[in-house]
């Protein structure tokens, strides 16, 4: 992590010219899971268990006619080693620039996926953290996008949200290998949200010889929303995933086809979900996923999650959470957090996260 914090420390004295915040957010826990595929560290201290470990650098520049320039720089690391989250990305979470004005936010860089957005912000309880995710089971599990244009809408007085974005593939052989974009509409209230996402990624590999063209097209669908009824907030979410990559591969090997841990080509998501306010720090969440697999083998799961945190402040809490996958037809779906794919079918998280 040497050489962001180099750079990290570069910019910090330009905040005499800009509004620039450094940022971060550090996290740890214990996690233990069972009924692994093969061998695996069963019981583990982790980072990035509730929220990824982070540290960033995010500033706003005013140009006049009320528009600014925006940037955005984080880096991801692992808090229970020191070393990089990912090893070849200097600010593998986020980077990127672009303008704020009247009319919205565009911005230039790598940028999180807006059914990523959609699932995480609205859909989920646990908020894509700790082992209740329910990016665990639903849809796509890429959180960020290379390349990325995006363009946020203002919020109008009527609560109405949109969102675009556009990734270029980059390919000198393919001008569609690669490429995704999406979108997002949405409403925010008081009491009420709701989003309807929708991406396309392409992934074609040219026809080499007597291969014919490979196409893994992922195709995500995304309807979700919650409500505040006052003693507690209920989520819901109902997702389609179509295409050979279109659901549960790795990050780590984002436009590889090889890289993918299973081969889901169709199927339903729904979720259902409650956050439960205790009164002072402490609130309960849980949720129930369903995975109804729509292809020929029939790989259907279940997950169903229980946690809580409690908050010691605006920025320090504690936390813990259990989750139990069903798997069935050879199922391999796992439990997961914030950071990790998990190993295994069950896991119980208990952590400690502090934000700076």
């Amino acid at each position: 992590m040497k050489p962001a914090l180099i750079t990290l420390a570069m910019l910090v004295p330009l905040t005499s010219m800009a509004q620039t915040e450094v940022y971060g957010v550090i996290d740890a826990g214990v996690v233990a899971e069972r009924g692994c595929e093969g061998d695996c560290a069963k019981t583990r201290v982790d980072s990035g268990v509730a929220s990824g470990s982070r540290l960033g650098v995010r500033g706003r520049e005013a140009l006049g006619g009320n528009t600014a320039a925006v940037y955005a720089l984080e880096a991801g690391f692992l808090g229970d080693t020191g070393g990089q989250e990912q090893n070849g990305k200097l600010f593998n979470r986020q980077a990127y620039v672009g303008l704020d004005s009247p009319l919205g936010v565009v911005t230039l860089g790598r940028q999180y996926n807006l059914v990523y957005e959609t699932l995480t912000d609205v859909a989920d309880p646990f908020h894509g953290g700790t082992a209740g995710n329910a990016g665990n089971l639903v849809g796509y599990s890429a959180k960020r996008y290379d390349n990325t244009i995006k363009y946020k809408s203002p919020r109008s007085r009527s609560g109405i949200i949109g969102s675009m974005t556009y990734s270029l593939g980059e390919s000198q052989f393919n001008s569609k290998a690669n490429r995704a974009y999406g979108a997002t509409l949405g409403y925010e209230g008081s009491k009420a949200n709701i989003r309807i996402s929708h991406q396309r990624k392409e992934h074609s590999l040219d026809a080499t010889g007597a291969s014919p063209e490979l196409d893994s097209t992922a195709r995500n669908t995304l309807v979700a929303a919650n409500y505040d009824f006052g003693r507690f907030v209920g989520y819901a979410a109902y997702g389609h995933s179509k295409g050979d990559i279109s659901s549960q591969w790795s990050e780590a090997n984002p436009y590889g086809v090889i890289g993918q841990r299973d081969l889901y080509t169709n199927s339903r998501d729904v979720l259902v979900g409650v956050a439960v306010p205790m009164g002072g720090a402490t609130t309960l969440l849980a949720s129930y996923v369903r995975k109804d697999d729509r292809g020929v083998a029939n790989r259907d799961a279940n997950q169903l999650a229980i946690g809580a945190s409690y908050a010691f402040s605006r920025r320090t809490d504690v936390y813990a959470a259990f989750s139990k996958i069903q798997n069935r037809n050879g199922a391999g779906y796992t439990a997961g957090n914030a950071s990790s794919r998990g190993s295994g079918d069950r896991a119980i998280n208990v952590g400690f996260r502090h934000a700076f």
